[in-house]
């Protein structure tokens, strides 16, 4: 059964929700509530806009996206599994003719950021 327009809309805007609720919990005592919005579903640009306190702090771009699936989890499936007791997995990907892209879990990603 397929997801409806409006379910998936849905989906998207609880994902986005949750990482400009996380970036707003990295630095609560420097950002407020408007430094980190949500665009709405379908608006063209960065799907977490930031303001200018914020930016300073997340020099981050972010583009959310959220599905049924993406093969990447195969890939960090296997990293897990292959991961000694201690470390952290990250998968290294790449496609033909593109840049090379890592992959880490979201709040390791958010404590690194916290960390620095």
């Amino acid at each position: 059964m397929a997801i409806t327009a409006q379910s998936a809309k849905a989906k998207g805007r609880k994902h986005q929700q949750w990482v400009r609720d996380y970036i707003l919990a990295l630095f609560p005592k420097k950002l407020l509530p408007d430094d980190v919005r949500s665009t709405s579903m379908g608006a063209g640009g960065e799907d977490i806009q930031l303001s200018p306190a914020a930016r300073r702090l997340f020099n981050y771009s972010v583009e959310c996206k959220s599905f049924k699936s993406f093969a990447i989890y195969k890939v960090m499936e296997q990293a897990t599994e292959n991961c000694p007791k201690g470390a952290e997995p990250l998968a290294i990907i790449k496609g033909d003719r593109q840049k090379p892209l890592a992959v880490v879990d979201a709040e390791h990603f958010f404590k690194l950021i916290k960390k620095g």
